[in-house]
Order: structure tokens, then C-alpha cells, then sequence
């Protein structure tokens, strides 16, 4: 009974201890951010990179998306009679929820993987260690360059991955009802509103900046060797997948109170 109390006891520790080391990593993030020097080139190559890796899956799975999403809605809409306002319920659905849901968990699956993993190799292999010996401030120059590469890049791959939803949607509308695209296109933003879209866009750059974060947070501190590294990314993805869904909630409510005052 003892050793169960102690175990439990032990988890609970390490749990709070996590969450403290966590804060930490946020706050030195904020401090870190606006002070010299600013490692503008390699803030530029991790937006590439993390662009060029993301940017085939988001395209083939919006475009999924979009197809798929639209046969399912078809037939409930039609029950009612209500088929034209498929394009409009498209809009709705893909630029307020599944564009910025779907490049989220994408991106936290490939990008913050990645992260995560190239971070922890780089700890374990004493290459952050060997970054600090030769004057170069490593949390700058890797974890700032990243957190803001993906704060920045994926709000523009959620937009790209909600056009290619939408892409999909008209294809199908087309193929089965003969109408013209722009007919979709009108229809799908006719009831799309500002606060719809600075909706998606807070989505979108919370997400990013949550990938970043989580992915850095995991990778920095990896421990155990080649085992702490496959740790890390696992970490990172599952963590940042949570923490998406939380943020999905959380900020569905606030724009919900918005709208209602």
C-alpha cells in the first residue's frame, strides 16, 4: 500500500515539475524573442522548410477532405429539400472548422515530429552543448526560429488547405448537379463573415504557435539517448494533438460570445 502511495506520489511530482519546466520554456520563448540577434536567414529556411514538408499531405488530404465531406452532406440536405445551400454549408464548415482542424493535426503529426525529433538528436548528440561553447545562443537560434516559423507558415497553409477543401467541394457539386464554379465560389462565401474569417485566423496561428512550442519543448529537453529522441517526437505529436483539440473548444466558445454581443 505504501509503495502505491509513494508511485502515485512520484507521478504527481514529476507531473507538476513538467508543467513548471513547460512555463519556464514559454516565458524564456517571450524573453528570448525580441532580444539581438535575430536569426532572420534561419527563420526564413525553417518557414520554407516547414512548407515543402507539410505542403503535398495538406494538398491531398484537403482535397479528400472536400470530396468526401461534400457526398455526406448531400444526401441529409436533400431529405430536406435544401441541396442548393450545399455550397454555403461548404464554406461554413471547411473555412471555420475542417481547413484549420485538418492543417493542425497534419502539421502536428509532420511538422512537430519532425521538430521534436531533430531537436532531441541535436541534445542527446551534445550539439546544443557544442553551439553554447562557441558563443552561438542555441535556444535562439533553434527553438525561437522555430516556434515563429510555424506560428507564421501554417496560417497560411490552413487558408491553402481550406481553398483546396473547397476546390474538391466544387468538383464534386459540379460532377453531380452540372453547375458552374463560380456559382459555387459565390454561393460558399455568401454567408462567410469577418469574424468567421479572424476566427479561423486566430485558430490557425494559436495552432502554429502551439506545434512550435510543444515540438521545441519536447526536443530540447530529450533525454535517454536514440530512445529519448523517438520519445520526443511521440510526445510532441500527442501533446500538440491535445492541446489543438483543447484550443478548438476553447476558442469556438469566445467567438461564440463574441457573436452574441
Amino acid at each position: 500500500m505504501k509503495t502505491r502511495k509513494y508511485i502515485f506520489s512520484r507521478r504527481i511530482d514529476a507531473y507538476f515539475q513538467a508543467v513548471y519546466e513547460a512555463y519556464k520554456f514559454v516565458l524564456q520563448f517571450w524573453k528570448e524573442s525580441f532580444r539581438r540577434p535575430f536569426h532572420i536567414r534561419e527563420l526564413v529556411n525553417q518557414c520554407f522548410e516547414i512548407g515543402v514538408r507539410a505542403l503535398p499531405l495538406i494538398t491531398l488530404t484537403g482535397f479528400i477532405v472536400g470530396i468526401v465531406f461534400t457526398k455526406q452532406s448531400r444526401p441529409s440536405l436533400e431529405n430536406f429539400g435544401a441541396q442548393s445551400w450545399l455550397p454555403s454549408l461548404m464554406g461554413i464548415a471547411i473555412i471555420k472548422a475542417l481547413g484549420p482542424l485538418v492543417t493542425g493535426l497534419i502539421c502536428a503529426g509532420k511538422v512537430g515530429s519532425g521538430i521534436g525529433a531533430e531537436l532531441g538528436s541535436m541534445k542527446v548528440t551534445e550539439q546544443i552543448e557544442a553551439m553554447e561553447v562557441s558563443a552561438v545562443n542555441p535556444f535562439k537560434f533553434l527553438v525561437i526560429t522555430r516556434v515563429w516559423a510555424t506560428t507564421l507558415t501554417i496560417p497560411v497553409l490552413v487558408f491553402y488547405c481550406s481553398f483546396v477543401g473547397l476546390l474538391g467541394s466544387s468538383l464534386n457539386v459540379w460532377a453531380v448537379d452540372s453547375s458552374s464554379t463560380l456559382t459555387f465560389y459565390q454561393n460558399a462565401f455568401s454567408t462567410i463573415t469577418f469574424v468567421d474569417l479572424i476566427e479561423s485566423i486566430v485558430k490557425s496561428i494559436v495552432y502554429g504557435f502551439t506545434i512550435g512550442i510543444v515540438g521545441s519543448f519536447k526536443g530540447y529537453n530529450a533525454t535517454q539517448g536514440t530512445r529519448g529522441v523517438g520519445k520526443a517526437a511521440n510526445q510532441a505529436v500527442v501533446s500538440a494533438m491535445f492541446l489543438i483539440f483543447i484550443e478548438e473548444i476553447v476558442i469556438v466558445q469566445i467567438f461564440r460570445w463574441i457573436r452574441f454581443f
